[in-house]
């Protein structure tokens, strides 16, 4: 091969690479981050806690998705987010004892939720978001969520940041992580230097698992966030915000119930992204009418 024509090959691949890529569904590359997640904090960190979370977490959402769509549509739906509903929960959720309730519940609520608490056919919560939050504030003594077990290892945190960045970009959502994220720099920048606190103790959390799940799965929720670039990037502003406060209230001592305290960034969520969807949901419909 002539030295004129390797430069052509190898864009005619690099094009090709790229042509395939765009072709893939991106649930799929959803599932697969969520999957690497999986896998680098089992390998790195032992956070799974026992293979028989992972399962039952697995079945009880893969189970109650097919049941609740056969039921109410006739067929089965296709079940990649209940497979990323049942790997957050293994993640996050971390009960009190050798327990399985919580994965069963877990799993239960998170599914159900989509089926039910809805408007207008949409449903307004992240499922793993709302199960979550919903278990801190019913069991807050017998649930608790995963924090600092993950660690701020450079090497693992830089894969799945990598990783993560680039399906979020390919899914369009990018630009809900990196305005929530900079958000939270700033605010907690902001929040340090107010109250004298060392910095880089306000900025960690971003690093952890469950601000990492938080910004690539819930936040960016393609089902649950509202329509239009702006209106997204509004809303993360918003919804770091209302953590910042959370966490300031909490660090002030203000009583809170405890889910405020050990998850402040899926509180703010479960609290902000209902309402925002749901004023969405209702504009839309009254522009159409």
């Amino acid at each position: 091969m002539s030295a004129m024509t390797r430069p052509a090959a190898a864009d005619a691949v690099a094009t090709g690479w790229r042509q395939r890529s765009r072709e893939i569904d991106p649930r799929y590359l959803i599932a697969g981050l969520i999957t690497l997640v999986l896998v680098v904090a089992q390998l790195r960190y032992h956070v799974v806690g026992g293979y028989d979370r992972l399962l039952v977490a697995l079945l009880t959402c893969m189970a109650t998705e097919a049941l609740l769509s056969w039921f109410e549509r006739g067929t089965i739906v296709n079940l990649q987010s209940a497979y990323i509903s049942g790997i957050s929960l293994t993640l996050l959720l971390k009960p009190q004892g050798a327990v399985l309730w919580p994965f069963v519940l877990g799993g239960f609520l998170a599914i159900s939720s989509k089926y039910v608490l809805r408007y207008r056919d949409q449903h307004l919560w992240n499922p793993t978001n709302f199960a979550i939050v919903a278990l801190l504030l019913a069991a807050p003594a017998r649930v608790s969520v995963l924090s600092h077990q993950w660690g701020n290892d450079i090497g693992s945190n830089a894969v799945i940041w990598i990783f993560g960045l680039f399906i979020a970009s390919r899914v369009r959502v990018l630009h809900v992580t990196l305005t929530y994220v900079a958000s939270f720099l700033v605010l907690n920048t902001l929040r340090a230097l107010a109250f004298g606190q060392p910095l880089l103790p306000e900025l960690a959390p971003i690093t952890g698992p469950e601000y990492q799940l938080f910004v690539f799965f819930m936040i960016t929720d393609p089902r649950t966030v509202v329509k239009g670039r702006h209106k997204q990037t509004a809303v993360a502003v918003i919804i770091a915000v209302v953590e910042a406060v959370v966490r300031m209230m909490s660090d002030r001592g203000v009583p809170l119930p405890t889910a405020f305290n050990a998850a402040p960034p899926l509180v703010a969520l479960w609290m902000v992204g209902p309402v925002a969807k749901w004023l969405d949901v209702r504009r839309a419909a009254v522009q159409r009418s």
